[in-house]
């Protein structure tokens, strides 16, 4: 038995102040609910983990080295962030596979596809000039300046740029995700995965990969227009024009 001294106040508590748990936030108390939230739970997880299913199978076969990628008249290089103005390490790395190719004789075009929503901020300006400085002529880069995301780069590839064969170049933990969807978009494709140190950007790509694949399941199924559609562009096809 508690006794409380006779001077202490008796302490109430508002009505408003009083947190009552909802039934389903509380524990399960029996075996049989414990079982329930257990298969809820599987069940949860198998759903989160379809789209990463689906994005591996899709891609399966198509993800290949700078060696054995078959040829195709275009590459396709994502943006990935500038640092001060420049490529970001992932992007310039991005850049340098895709230097390769062209040298290689792989592809004849590169389509760099980024962000230029600002004045102060030119993604597909500064993955150009990058080019240029590693051996690509000027007149063989086409610039997207609409590429705010992997499903817009690739739609707006096919839909504004009229690419239909195509190799794409990111990182490994990206390169499924670009491959599904640009396949949704209805381009061709196989892709190149950069291999990069596994350090903490790497891994944060990697987990970030879990919630784009529930978008580009969405994407893929219901093929919403880009941010940005405008026009058709003919540089693409000027560029191969010139042999």
């Amino acid at each position: 038995m508690r006794l409380r001294a006779p001077w202490a106040p008796r302490l109430r508590i508002p009505a408003w102040m009083r947190m009552r748990i909802p039934a389903w936030m509380r524990m399960p108390r029996s075996r049989r609910e414990r079982r329930r939230l257990l298969r809820v739970l599987v069940l949860a997880c198998l759903l989160a983990l379809l789209p990463a299913t689906w994005l591996q199978a899709s891609a399966a076969g198509r993800v290949r080295t700078l060696t054995d990628v078959p040829a195709a008249p275009v590459a396709v290089v994502f943006g990935a962030g500038l640092w001060n103005g420049e490529p970001s390490p992932y992007l310039a790395h991005r850049l340098d596979a895709a230097a390769e190719l062209y040298a290689a004789g792989k592809v004849r075009v590169i389509l760099v596809t980024g962000d230029n929503s600002r004045k102060d901020y030119n993604e597909p300006g500064a993955m150009l000039s990058y080019l240029e400085l590693h051996g690509v002529p000027a007149a063989r880069v086409v610039l997207d300046y609409a590429g705010f995301d992997t499903w817009d780069s690739c739609t707006r590839a096919k839909r504004i740029f009229g690419v239909h064969r195509a190799v794409l170049v990111s990182q490994a933990f990206h390169i499924r995700r670009a491959l599904a969807l640009c396949s949704a978009a209805g381009i061709t494709s196989y892709g190149v995965g950069v291999d990069e140190k596994h350090d903490l950007t790497w891994y944060y790509g990697g987990t970030r990969e879990i919630v784009g694949a529930l978008k580009a399941s969405f994407d893929a199924a219901f093929t919403p227009d880009p941010r940005f559609l405008g026009p058709r562009e003919a540089g693409v096809a000027r560029a191969l024009r010139r042999g």
